[in-house]
């Protein structure tokens, strides 16, 4: 969601068409003309459910159309990468969308159904899923950073809450599902959290050679420094930190929290992780998706 444009305070969700939608930062009527979207060849939109590497996506696109030149990031940008890549479902986004110079680079948090089916002639979509044990946990903390969401009375309550799909992104399977079954009707790579952390060089390279990118091995290494975790941290328009306190409570945490993978460990109660593998087990049986559940997996 785009925090630079989200103005609501009240926690609202609003269901729409079997997805829930965040009420002032999202209209229903507007989400639903995204579907009638003309696309270009140029355009990019990367999808991701909440909390998966939304942000890391935005600096690694914004480095390879800079040729790894972060100063010229930091001239363009007030106050984050959003305003550069923004949220194409937020309030306001899509009819700046229309007449935007190409190559316009979206992000969204949409299920399939409301993107515009000519997304399978033109354009590319890059879909960047993670391990939902850690997502829900850095959704967990995300909930008592933005304003425009409800603050968890506990994890427990949450852990329920994510588990019935009762957040905004609604079902994380639900999600992953729908997209990884278009992913052949339409130009998309697929790509993990995980797969990014463990090789950042070689997902790097991936994303580069399917935008199409030309860029020198100098370039690329800079943008893989850019978009280390280490050094988005310090940089105020990667890190979020420069958004306005009436939108993130940053005396609540920072928006780039760990960044790694099997922090659900340290939030999970025994019956907690059985459950979610019941459920993993069985929404996922049909799917052949692997994930790393533990940063020791990677060894």
């Amino acid at each position: 969601m785009d925090l630079n444009d989200a103005k609501t305070h009240n926690h609202e969700l609003v269901p729409h068409k079997g997805f829930k939608l965040i009420s002032g930062t999202h209209d229903p009527e507007d989400v639903d003309q995204i579907y009638n979207l003309e696309i270009r060849d140029s355009d990019v939109f990367v999808v991701t459910y909440p909390k998966s590497g939304t942000i890391w996506m935005q600096q690694i696109l914004l480095l390879l159309e800079m040729k790894g030149d972060v100063t010229a990031i930091s001239k363009l940008n007030k106050f984050s990468n959003a305003d550069l890549i923004p949220w194409i479902e937020v309030n306001g986004n899509r009819q700046a969308f229309i007449t935007a110079p190409s190559p316009r680079l979206r992000v969204t948090h949409l299920q399939h159904q409301f993107m515009p089916p000519a997304l399978s002639q033109r354009g590319k979509v890059i879909y960047v899923a993670r391990n939902p044990k850690d997502v829900l946990v850095s959704y967990f903390y995300f909930h008592k950073l933005a304003n425009m969401l409800e603050t968890p009375k506990d994890f427990d309550e949450f852990f329920e809450k994510f588990m019935r799909g009762d957040v905004f992104g609604c079902s994380w399977f639900d999600h992953v599902k729908t997209w990884f079954s278009h992913k052949d009707d339409m130009n998309m790579l697929f790509i993990t959290y995980e797969e990014m952390i463990q090789d950042l060089q070689s997902a790097v390279e991936r994303i580069s050679s399917f935008l199409g990118k030309e860029l020198t091995d100098e370039q690329l290494a800079n943008v893989v420094k850019h978009s280390t975790f280490k050094n988005m941290k310090k940089i105020p328009q990667a890190n979020y930190e420069q958004v306005p306190g009436d939108l993130l409570n940053h005396h609540q945490g920072r928006f780039m929290r760990k960044g790694t993978i099997g922090d659900w460990k340290n939030h999970f109660t025994v019956a907690q992780n059985e459950k979610f593998d019941k459920v993993f087990h069985k929404e996922m049986k049909d799917f052949p998706l692997s994930f790393i559940w533990d940063i020791r997996d990677m060894e």
